[in-house]
């Protein structure tokens, strides 16, 4: 292969995963994942192939690296225009955070490369390390997956379905299949060969697992409890949202919002993520004032604030991003805590030695470090005139919504509806509002749940079990939407994602493990002979 024609191919990776997600044109939305998605892993299979093993990596990285920066544009505006950091550091950010994805595409083109070198590669060995790699890639506190290819098929029925069972891991793996099954055949056509039987039969795979998702059945909502929901987008300009001199209006903005939804007979009115200014428990001004509004519009509330508490026997106090009920009676209910922070924004890893070097970065998402909550949890919503007059919801907050482990939580305790509050505000007008909201719809599909999304800018939608976004507002406009949901009881702890975690993402893991002792056995054979 000559140097321009990998040069091409590596070109083509990135632009077929730029393309694989949202991003705004204009006034439209382009998002071409079901067609690009499906391109993006086989050119980049094509685009290492003959590589040795470490110059494998070198060019995985620079292709991973340098596609997750286009991708992760956003972190500029995030760090410039609203953490206020100079812009060299902003530009720093963006690349930085791409080098955490870059480190895992060297990994990935590195064993890769090892065992097609030794007669191991193949789609299923293709789908297994790419799986495998990707879930280490959000795994733990610093993980961040953010563009995992398997989102690129969000609006993608087939593969919805099938994430009840595997979460979008599967999604991933059926796409790197499909998409290394078709690579095979395009290396054929090109040497003018004809298709073996094995590049047949994976792609008759790759074809087969999209049809087993179009077979599973969903369950209906048939007899299902339903409630009047409503989303309140205040679209409260992020430079000013926690200004003193705001703090009146933007109450005022979501105590009109909440008149309108009551009128359109709402019965819970949810609210984004740190909506309100001030801490609501701490507050007692605040609490009022939101209790008040309870007994006037008749409805109950999930609330984004901070949360504030004093640490036991210190002088220093603890800050949360938390979700507060508030039942009709306006009496305050249960309160969610933020379990899944973000690095470098809510809190700096390693701070006492990185914790100059990212303040500026971290300036204004989080004046002070965030403490983490106990973990995801359904809380009991009391709602008045309802069918089912106790709802059980669950309510990721933000960056949550990235984890499909964090969410599926929330269904495995009991949770019949998911309410996920967010401030997009940070994301400016690129396309991390639309991506984000992707993986909300992938949420949806894993856990079996309806879930209705209030953001302070949009995307604020509501989502059917099946992960199809059925309404949804245009970002940057104060607007709402009102629907009745139904509560969906899940059946012993819901999905069987729901109920039994990543054990797909575990198996790829352990095919991965068996695949390099086999690969470390060959070596030692040739070696012997």
């Amino acid at each position: 292969m000559t140097r321009r024609s990998r040069l091409a191919l590596l070109c083509g990776y990135a632009a077929a995963t730029f393309l694989s997600f949202p991003h705004p044109v204009g006034s439209r939305v382009l998002d071409l994942g079901l067609l690009c998605g499906w391109l993006s892993p086989g050119l980049l299979l094509l685009g290492l192939g003959g590589l040795a093993p470490r110059r494998a990596a070198v060019h995985g990285f620079l292709a991973g690296w340098l596609t997750q920066a286009a991708i992760l544009h956003w972190i500029y505006v995030v760090s410039v225009e609203y953490g206020h950091a100079a812009p060299p550091l902003g530009v720093i950010a963006i690349f930085g955070l791409a080098a955490h994805a870059g480190a895992f595409s060297a990994a990935f083109a590195w064993l890769w490369s090892t065992l097609d070198r030794r007669a191991l590669g193949s789609p299923l060995a293709a789908a297994l390390l790419w799986t495998a790699i990707d879930y280490a890639r959000g795994a733990g506190a610093l993980g961040f997956p953010w563009a995992a290819i398997g989102y690129s098929q969000h609006a993608n029925p087939a593969l919805l379905a099938l994430s009840a069972y595997t979460g979008v891991h599967g999604m991933t793996f059926a796409v790197v299949l499909g998409s290394a099954a078709l690579a095979g055949a395009a290396r054929a056509a090109a040497t003018r060969r004809p298709l073996s039987k094995p590049a047949l039969g994976w792609l008759a795979a790759g074809a087969a697992l999209c049809a087993l998702g179009a077979l599973l059945r969903v369950p209906g909502d048939e007899g299902a409890a339903r409630i009047r929901v409503a989303v309140l987008q205040g679209n409260i300009e992020q430079g000013v949202k926690w200004q003193p001199q705001w703090a009146e209006s933007t109450l005022e903005i979501y105590e009109a919002l909440a008149r309108r939804a009551a009128a359109e007979g709402a019965q819970l009115i949810v609210l984004p993520e740190t909506a309100v200014p001030g801490a609501l428990n701490a507050d007692p001004a605040l609490r009022a004032r939101l209790a008040a509004l309870a007994r006037e519009t008749r409805a109950a509330y999930v609330v984004g604030s901070v949360a504030v508490e004093a640490r036991a026997g210190e002088r220093e106090v603890a800050f949360y991003d938390s979700a507060f009920a508030i039942e009709p009676s306006g009496e305050h209910g249960a309160r969610y805590d933020k379990s899944q922070l973000v690095p470098f924004g809510e809190f700096v890893p390693l701070g006492r030695w990185l914790g100059r070097l990212f303040s500026a970065v971290a300036r204004g998402m989080a004046t002070e470090r965030v403490t983490p909550g106990a973990g995801p949890r359904a809380l009991s919503v009391e709602v008045p005139a309802a069918a089912q007059p106790i709802a059980r919801v669950g309510v990721p907050i933000c960056y949550e919504l990235l984890f499909p482990d964090v969410t599926r939580r929330f269904a495995r305790e009991g949770a019949e509806l998911l309410l996920a509050i967010t401030n997009d505000a940070w994301y400016g007008r690129t396309g991390a509002p639309y991506q984000l909201l992707a993986m909300t719809a992938v949420r949806s599909a894993e856990s079996g749940l309806w879930t209705a999304r209030a953001a302070n800018t949009g995307v604020s939608a509501f989502i059917d079990a099946r992960g199809r976004v059925l309404a949804q507002t245009r970002i940057f406009e104060r607007d709402l939407l009102v629907a009745d949901l139904p509560l969906r009881a899940p059946p012993r702890g819901g999905t069987f994602y729901a109920r039994h975690g990543d054990v797909f993402a575990y198996g790829c893991g352990l095919g991965t493990a068996l695949l390099a002792a086999a690969s470390a056995l060959r070596k030692r054979r040739h070696e012997r002979a």
